[in-house]
């Protein structure tokens, strides 16, 4: 019995320190490894999933052997008028009741005990989000008690390795759920409700997260990502990401900023212009991002230039409409976007 305890925890913990390669080795299925860990706040929910697993594989087990033996014994016709044996098999009606109730109560209470200290970190959080979901992509604000470094991104988070991040999670407009399966379990965003997580990453790199809430059409093309990086890397990110646009002042990146402003700015913002719209990512550092539409499209000139004339064919019922623009319009708001870096 203590052998295979013993095997039992050795596996969870294997699976717990998953190397690190790993999460460069599933940019092609982000999500396939929701049962392991790469932060405190994660780790005891995957046990506690491998727990869940092992007792239902076990109960189907059990069921299906019993299945089995049910229909392999052959009875005689006089077990049929015995009473006797409808009391045995009452006992084991009995039997079954009593073992489901006790695991199921020990289940819920170490449930309980789980989810409590995921609670909150062991440490304050050293860095605060707010994050809104829309249909269908995130807003992502770095508060600070200082108005002017606050600054505002979308669809991708950056955070320090080795520290807890508080999130403060709400909704713009419907129900959704934000859920980075390798950092923290799932929590609901819900209008007019602020609800609390926190995640810690302890290797650096890129994990992906999810809307795990059917919020409608494009439900499955709300992604997200989580860098994590190194205290000095974020940094940089971080003073960088403050910084207001620099606005081009000859053509046709110049060009690009006026066809961006007739077209663009009622949705999208860019520090240091004119564009304050808000019903849309803020783009003033966009090319600081990997992916587009909320991880749908990866972040290059060809992409964004299709994004913003296809945008309807690519993500139908998005509210980015697809525009118009003629070849010259084109290459010069494609020059000007190139310059937000």
């Amino acid at each position: 019995m203590k052998c295979g305890t013993d095997f039992c925890i050795g596996l969870l913990a294997a699976l717990a320190n998953w190397p690190a390669s790993a999460l460069a080795a599933n940019d092609d299925a982000p999500l396939n490894y929701f049962l392991h860990s790469y932060g405190p706040s994660s780790g005891p929910a995957m046990i506690l999933g491998w727990v869940m697993a092992t007792v239902c594989v076990a109960v189907c087990i059990i069921i299906g052997v019993l299945l089995v033996a049910a229909m392999a014994r052959k009875r005689q016709p006089a077990d049929f008028r015995d009473i006797g044996h409808e009391e045995e098999g009452l006992a084991w009606v009995y039997i079954g009741t009593g073992l489901s109730t006790c695991v199921l109560f020990a289940l819920a209470i170490y449930a309980m005990i789980t989810l409590n200290a995921m609670a909150k970190p062991a440490t304050a959080p050293g860095l605060t989000l707010a994050v809104t979901g829309y249909d269908w992509w995130w807003k992502v604000v770095y508060e600070d008690e200082d108005p002017d470094r606050r600054f505002v991104t979308a669809n991708e988070i950056h955070i320090p390795v080795g520290v807890p991040v508080l999130i403060k999670l709400d909704s713009a407009d419907v129900i959704h759920a934000f859920w980075v399966p390798l950092l923290a379990g799932k929590t609901q965003m819900i209008p007019g409700l602020v609800n609390r997580q926190w995640l810690q990453a302890d290797v650096a790199g890129v994990y992906r997260g999810q809307c795990t809430q059917y919020c409608g059409v494009q439900h499955a093309h709300m992604a997200l990502e989580v860098i994590a990086q190194e205290s000095a890397d974020f940094k940089n990110w971080q003073e960088a990401q403050r910084q207001k646009a620099i606005l081009p002042s000859a053509a046709p990146a110049a060009d690009g900023l006026k066809e961006f402003m007739e077209h663009c700015s009622g949705c999208h913002a860019i520090q240091g212009t004119e564009a304050t719209g808000d019903h849309g990512p803020d783009l003033t550092h966009l090319n600081s991002r990997r992916l587009l539409a909320a991880g749908l499209l990866t972040n290059n000139p060809r992409q964004v230039i299709e994004w913003i004339t296809h945008a309807q064919d690519i993500k139908p019922g998005s509210r980015m409409p697809s525009i118009a623009l003629s070849s010259s319009e084109r290459a010069d708001l494609s020059a000007f976007l190139a310059t937000l870096n």
